[in-house]
């Protein structure tokens, strides 16, 4: 029988992670289990803290049942390099062991899973939960957290269009999205963005701007161009450097491709339009979660404590066809990401 559960969220905050906590903390105490708190992911296991207690403590109900709906997440986040060596790994299954855990919860991405991955061969029963914004994870339809921040980035595009249209001049925003264009993609469809560019395609300076022109001619003054923050490698080959020097605006050596030069780009590109650029940033990851992303952790919470209490473990927990489900995390990394083509296409077609 399970007597006491690890909880940790791992990688980069998403909203509803503080959800999917309070959601094993319910379930948990529904089944009269002790719930630990391990902070700042796997770091919690490591004993880097002065304080045991600023790395592990006991969560009850009082202590966590009014986060759900608090931005960012109450055990705190973080990358943690070190826990890719098997020593370390080990360190932190003992840990769990020398204090009688016997399972975890993971709530992260693609190298939280590989985590927990880990621990499980290790003998650690664990299940792992979804939360990511960049929804690049295969095997399951949605992230914790992808609905909350294409709720963002939809609501700021529009007020950028509306300012847009005002003053007859073009947009270019970037989400985020490290190596999926999902929240691009979701953005322009719900916004109308009449552009996107994302970090699985190929794109070309040139097309963009015929195509920015071709909507100017057909009176379009204030297209919107949606990026995603990793695209800049799958630009075809182009001395951007060189084109803004020649034509008035200094780059100096080094300094990286943005938002705000593409803009530029395109400006001169485009018959000096006055194209601006914003960059939306970190509030997509700190916002309140949307009630889809809310509800979705309220599943997944409960799915996970189930799950261990029946002695399943090694779990990855999705959702398909709007439905929670679980699979084998081994499974789940193994599912390759489905980008749809002939919808971004269709995007900058319209």
């Amino acid at each position: 029988m399970i007597k006491k559960i690890g909880i940790l969220t791992s990688g980069g905050d998403s909203p509803g992670m503080n959800a999917a906590v309070v959601a094993v903390a319910r379930c948990a105490a529904m089944y009269d289990i002790k719930l630990m708190g391990i902070k700042r992911g796997y770091n919690g296991l490591l004993g880097l803290s002065d304080n045991p207690e600023d790395d592990i403590a006991e969560l009850n109900l009082e202590t966590v049942l009014d986060i759900a709906d608090q931005r960012g997440t109450f055990l705190r986040t973080a990358r943690c390099d070190e826990f890719k060596k098997p020593e370390v790994q080990r360190q932190a299954a003992q840990t769990l062991r020398e204090l009688g855990v016997d399972a975890l919860v993971v709530i992260g991405g693609d190298g939280s899973f590989n985590g927990a991955m880990r621990l499980c061969e290790l003998g650690i029963p664990c299940v792992t939960i979804p939360g990511t914004i960049d929804n690049d994870l295969g095997y399951t339809e949605q992230t914790l957290g992808f609905d909350t921040a294409v709720n963002v980035c939809v609501e700021a595009v529009r007020s950028i269009r509306a300012t847009s249209r005002s003053h007859d001049r073009p947009s270019v925003v970037q989400v985020m999205g490290r190596h999926a264009g999902d929240i691009a993609m979701r953005t322009a469809m719900a916004t109308g963005a009449e552009m996107v560019v994302c970090p699985e395609m190929e794109w070309d300076t040139d097309e963009l701007a015929a195509r920015l022109n071709g909507l100017i001619a057909k009176g379009n003054t204030r297209a919107t161009l949606v990026i995603g923050e990793n695209c800049w490698h799958k630009m075809k080959e182009f001395d951007w450097r060189k084109f803004l020097n020649d034509n008035g605006k200094t780059i100096y050596p080094g300094e990286p491709l943005n938002a705000e030069r593409l803009a530029s780009i395109l400006k001169r590109k485009c018959n000096g339009i006055e194209a601006r650029a914003t960059v939306i940033g970190y509030t997509q990851r700190g916002a309140v979660p949307s009630a889809s992303d809310s509800a979705f952790a309220f599943e997944a919470g409960h799915l996970a404590v189930q799950l261990l209490n029946r002695g399943i473990a090694n779990q990855a927990i999705g959702l398909r066809h709007g439905q929670v489900f679980n699979m084998p995390i081994a499974d789940a990394l193994s599912m390759k990401k489905h980008f749809n083509r002939e919808l971004y296409d269709l995007i900058n077609k319209l």
